[in-house]
């Protein structure tokens, strides 16, 4: 009896240890599904996938980051050219403009000066010599009124009277803002010694300074018209 009990027992033993293991197989099967894997199994590649993307990602907006500070800074330095540029070329032109402008009111003077300065009516010589005198520095005008004087003793016994008319100025010559400017005047003449009046042309050369507010310092010619009558 004893003998068949344990020949019995040892299949049930061996059949409850098979069980048991596939129990502790089936249990780290499934142990191994829910930790997922371990470094070094394949699925671990897609888990860094994304740490890649954002590299690349970080790279690219560093790399155009780089090419937009690239940008403003080439932008930033034509626009300086530029600027640089047009003031340069502004502050040409206003100098050139500022120069026309003095030579032009340089001209002018003169020309005015000349057409007062020929027009000489003996019964008013007075009127004359203050246009003679007019817009000139203190020490030129003692000058001309010497000259006036002077003058005074032909334009009278000759009757002179002239009129004159402006034809056209030039500047010869500009040093340090003082202005040589020549100026023309067409001069009609009638005196006693004739009934028909005379055409002539004068000439003056008048220097004037734009240092001195434009003062007229000195005059060439004011005794030409009168010469040689």
């Amino acid at each position: 009896m004893t003998d068949k009990k344990t020949d019995n027992e040892e299949p049930a033993a061996a059949e409850a240890v098979d069980q048991e293991a596939d129990e502790q197989e089936a249990d780290t099967t499934d142990a191994s599904k829910q930790d997922g894997p371990k470094n070094g199994d394949g699925p671990t590649i897609a888990n860094d996938e994304p740490k890649a993307q954002r590299s690349r990602l970080q790279a690219s907006i560093s790399v155009r980051t780089l090419l937009v500070a690239g940008l403003i800074a080439a932008l930033v330095a034509g626009i300086g050219v530029m600027t640089w540029l047009y003031l340069g070329a502004k502050r040409e032109l206003d100098e050139q403009a500022r120069a026309a402008a003095n030579t032009k009111r340089a001209e002018q003077i003169a020309l005015d000066y000349a057409k007062n300065a020929a027009a000489m009516n003996y019964k008013d010589l007075p009127a004359w010599k203050d246009k003679l005198v007019a817009g000139t520095s203190p020490e030129l005008k003692k000058r001309l009124g010497a000259a006036a004087d002077q003058m005074e003793q032909i334009l009278v016994p000759l009757q002179w009277d002239s009129t004159a008319r402006p034809l056209a100025a030039k500047v010869r010559s500009e040093v340090g803002g003082a202005y040589v400017v020549d100026a023309f005047v067409s001069v009609m003449t009638k005196t006693a010694q004739g009934p028909d009046p005379l055409q002539s042309t004068a000439t003056y050369s008048v220097t004037i300074d734009s240092n001195k507010d434009w003062q007229i310092t000195d005059v060439g010619g004011i005794g030409a018209a009168v010469e040689g009558r």
